[in-house]
């Protein structure tokens, strides 16, 4: 379990700095340096600036990868959003501490170290826990929205913390590059609510499908986010009251973590369309974290890419996908690997003899 301080979300947000102008310039120096026309690895040569200028190192230098994976269950679900049984969740925490799904796949393949957290799953399975599983829940599922408040704002700080401490752990073994995704049965409507509420954007542009509803359950998903945005649309305005409104246990984690890898100076690779909600809260609360966060990849799922046009994110992938569980984001993290190792690997002009660019 984590040990939660009172402070700790104070603390995080006043730890996150601007990112370092002269690492940046020291890495652009060095690409233009490098056996190739100045600019020619297009926004492969963004990444690495990005990166160097986040870690606060010209030099780039590249540690561990790590995916924190949340996982929760939703009070919505009641609603009939899902085409999945709140079961699910439970069952797919197992999965996925078990090596059996997609992101367990693709940490291996990528030799990233795979974290998944318990945040509030609806059934409790810490007495008898899951293999690779940590447990840091702060209830037993979020309340449905439609009737009232998700959780209490004590709550979202815990969760929002959870996240924090997850990530400035994961930092402190090393890792520079840290992935967030989850899974919750139900998370895309609670997702789609936290979008609608911050961007303004209708819900009906937002709402997906999901795990795959039909006709009649994606209505039933755009007519709850927009009774959501009615009854709660007082809590627009902050990020916490956002989170305890219409949010998810393991939504505030991924914000948290956004929030512990900035004031780390661990950039932070954003999953699909339920990452990128928790993304956009953690701006809501500390704009300067926003400088942090690399997105992954344009989801396929609802109004995803609306989403991160109201963010000014480009994605660094297209792919269709829109599964969750970091994958995005897995897949992502090897592509900024494939640019660091360019700009680690490749030689100089001068190393190489290779006759630079006419004058």
């Amino acid at each position: 379990m984590f040990q939660h301080d009172a402070m700790s979300l104070g603390e995080t947000i006043a730890a996150i700095q601007p990112p370092d102008e002269a690492a940046e310039r020291a890495a652009r120096a060095r690409l233009d340096s490098l056996t190739k026309p100045p600019g020619s690895l297009g926004r492969l040569e963004e990444i690495v600036a990005r990166y160097a200028a986040c870690r606060g190192d010209g030099s780039a230098r590249m540690g561990r990868g790590a995916i924190l994976v949340f996982v929760a269950d939703h009070g919505v679900a009641e609603a009939g959003v899902s085409a999945y049984p709140q079961a699910v969740t439970v069952e797919m925490l197992r999965n996925i501490g078990a090596g059996g799904a997609a992101i367990s796949v693709l940490a291996r393949r990528f030799g990233y170290d795979l974290r998944v957290t318990d945040v509030g799953v609806a059934t409790d399975t810490s007495l008898t826990p899951f293999a690779g599983v940590t447990y840091a829940r702060v209830g037993t599922g979020t309340k449905n929205f439609l009737s009232g408040p998700a959780m209490t704002q004590a709550q979202a700080r815990r969760a929002l913390e959870v996240g924090i401490e997850s990530a400035r752990s994961t930092a402190a073994a090393r890792a520079t590059l840290i992935g967030i995704g989850e899974m919750g049965i139900a998370n895309s409507t609670s997702a789609a609510a936290l979008l609608a509420l911050t961007t303004g954007l209708a819900p009906a542009q937002l709402v997906g499908r999901g795990t795959g509803v039909d006709d009649t359950g994606l209505q039933r998903k755009v007519a709850a986010v927009e009774a959501a945005i009615a009854r709660h649309r007082a809590a627009a305005g902050n990020g916490i009251d956002l989170l305890a409104a219409v949010g998810g246990f393991e939504l505030a984690a991924m914000a948290g973590a956004c929030l512990g890898a900035a004031a780390a100076r661990a950039p932070i690779v954003v999953d699909g369309f339920i990452a990128t909600a928790a993304a956009a809260v953690a701006i809501k609360i500390a704009p300067q974290a926003r400088d942090y966060m690399f997105f992954s990849h344009r989801s396929a799922e609802g109004g995803h890419a609306l989403a991160l046009r109201s963010l000014a994110a480009a994605p660094m992938l297209d792919l269709g996908m829109r599964l969750g569980e970091g994958t995005g984001a897995a897949l992502a993290m090897n592509l900024v690997e494939s640019a660091l190792a360019l700009f680690h690997q490749m030689a100089t002009f001068a190393s190489a003899g290779v006759s630079g660019k006419l004058e």
